[in-house]
């Protein structure tokens, strides 16, 4: 328990190296499968499924390369981090500046 939490800084930055990697990727293909698509499916539905696919395979990617053993709970908290992807992606940059300014107090 204290190797994590002698690590967390590091853990936690480089989790936030992967969500921005996995928005752009998402952002990117969804873009392309959009216009292959013709817009016959809603976007924000086409950006979830794509962000949960590119957000499972690299988790799994990650599991073989790093040699960490595969535990049930792993897949839940990989698809939580597959909504997160879907919604920065969805919503972007913008939508969690209007967030931050609606929760820090007035001056």
């Amino acid at each position: 328990m204290e190797n994590i939490v002698q690590n967390l800084p590091a853990i936690i930055s480089a989790t936030l190296l992967v969500v921005a990697i996995l928005v752009a990727l998402t952002n990117i293909i969804t873009q392309v499968l959009k216009k292959a698509t013709w817009d016959k499916l809603p976007t924000n539905i086409l950006a979830l499924i794509v962000a949960m696919v590119v957000t499972l395979i690299a988790f799994f990617a990650v599991l073989q390369i790093v040699d960490i053993a595969f535990v049930w709970y792993m897949v839940p908290a990989a698809i939580a981090l597959g909504f997160m992807v879907a919604y920065a992606a969805m919503f972007g940059f913008d939508k969690l500046r209007e967030v931050l300014e609606q929760i820090a107090p007035k001056k």
